[in-house]
């Protein structure tokens, strides 16, 4: 006669495991007990999006960026360079970020802050950063 006495789930180690400990009792006129531990995968769960208010930047804007960011590049003008690019996706390395956003402040008659120029990744948070500082400047 066997029978299963128990199962417990704890977390252990912070969220990324799971470990399970499993208990299994023997009857066979004596008691015995058998217990291990084996780590099992989290279950992946939906990831809701996330609500991220924001102006974007006009298209004429998106696509004077995209120009120099290809320029800087040395990109072929009929790469495909958009919004949604990454200076790293197009091959951009730390030097390279410095002089696109070099050559963006040249353009745009701007000064963008240090902390803010290692904040832009894409094509559009240029953009976007830019029509920022331009009101900025206007007000």
């Amino acid at each position: 006669m066997a029978s299963i006495a128990g199962m417990q789930i704890c977390l252990l180690a912070g969220p990324r495991s799971i470990h399970q400990r499993s208990g299994t009792s023997i009857n066979h006129g004596l008691k015995t007990s058998v217990s291990f531990w084996r780590t099992i995968a989290p279950r992946l769960q939906p990831v809701l999006p996330q609500l991220r208010i924001a102006c974007a930047a006009k298209p004429e804007t998106v696509e004077k960026v995209s120009a120099i960011v290809r320029k800087q590049l040395a990109l072929p003008d009929d790469s495909a360079v958009t919004g949604e690019s990454s200076f790293s996706a197009l091959g951009a390395d730390s030097l390279d970020t410095v002089e696109i956003v070099m050559g963006l402040e040249e353009a745009f008659n701007i000064s963008v802050e240090e902390e803010s120029a290692q904040n832009i990744s894409t094509v559009q948070e240029a953009a976007d950063l830019i029509e920022k500082l331009v009101e900025k400047q206007k007000a």
